[in-house]
């Protein structure tokens, strides 16, 4: 049977461990393990404008009987942003691939398998990293949440414009805005909810999801709104050669239904497409029972771990 959660109040992290991995450039990765020593590994990329604390529903759960392993991309959270000599290579998928390969040496031993679960961002780091050996070396298998490989600004539903060169266009200049977002007020969680989250969605989770969005560096959030708008992962998807699970909200316009569609299509081991009704982008605060339930059932497929291991 799986265990009961930790009572961890909704939003909170439970007590972890910190570390830092140091990446390929210099660049320095907070990261935080959750769950005792030995347990099964899950490993948690959060995505653009987010931090560790946008899985603490996953951790506070998956901390009973796994070791949870979540890092701060750069730029986003205690991971500071490129220095100014970094230029693009400071910003780029190669990039990411090298900081999640800094954090797997840091946290996990030599073969030891884990689940990956990458949510927007965190899911094209997979991507970028499906290729390298450290990822082939670790990964027993994936879930991509909210996620995508290319035209993402393109297919993009934040403006409410028929497809096209001006909805495009006008999509780039809001994702790129360099407007500072200031503190979180009524009207920003309005407008949060409106791009990012499902209608429905319960005000504490979208005040939740505002403080940890309006506390990324705007240096931060212009630089990799530059790269998400020219990523092309179409060739890391048929990298993705482990069971991999699909997860989107069918209200996401961030990263479409039509992004994930694809992604399973293109996917060489596809272990299923879930969409999520009326759930928008943000969904592991939006959904977090059912993408809790989706990394438990590939590490009871594939780590041998909960109530379908024999």
């Amino acid at each position: 049977m799986t265990p009961t959660p930790p009572a961890t109040p909704p939003g909170r992290l439970p007590p972890g461990r910190e570390l830092t991995a140091v990446s390929a450039d210099g660049s320095r990765i907070h990261a935080e393990v959750f769950g005792a020593e030995g347990r099964p590994a899950v490993v948690l990329a959060h995505g653009w404008t987010c931090s560790i604390r946008f899985w603490a529903a996953q951790i506070a759960d998956l901390a009973a009987d796994h070791r949870v392993i979540a890092y701060d991309q750069r730029g986003h959270g205690r991971t500071a942003v490129p220095g100014r000599g970094a230029g693009r290579d400071g910003y780029s998928t190669e990039a990411l691939a090298d900081d999640l390969e800094a954090v797997l040496a840091a946290t996990l031993e030599p073969g030891e398998q884990a689940v990956f679960a990458g949510h927007s961002m965190g899911g094209m780091t997979l991507m970028a990293a499906a290729r390298r050996s450290a990822f082939q070396q670790h990964a027993a298998a994936v879930l991509l949440c909210s996620t995508g490989s290319s035209r993402l600004v393109a297919e993009a539903l934040v403006v409410p414009l028929r497809a096209g060169r001006l909805r495009t266009r006008l999509t780039g200049l809001v994702l790129g805005a360099r407007a500072p977002l200031g503190p979180v007020t009524p009207l920003s969680e309005r407008i949060l909810r409106y791009g990012t989250m499902g209608p429905g969605t319960a005000p504490e989770r979208i005040t939740r999801c505002a403080r940890i969005v309006h506390a990324c560096p705007r240096a931060s959030r212009v630089a990799w709104s530059r790269v998400l708008g020219s990523l092309d992962l179409d060739a890391g998807v048929r990298e993705l050669r482990v069971p991999t699970a699909v997860l989107v909200g069918t209200a996401d316009r961030l990263t479409p239904p039509v992004q994930s569609r694809a992604l399973a299509a293109a996917l060489p081991d596809c272990a299923g497409l879930t969409e999520l009704p009326g759930t928008g982008h943000m969904t592991p605060v939006e959904a977090p029972e059912a993408v809790t339930a989706g990394i438990r059932a590939l590490a009871a497929a594939h780590l041998g771990t909960g109530e379908d291991a024999a």
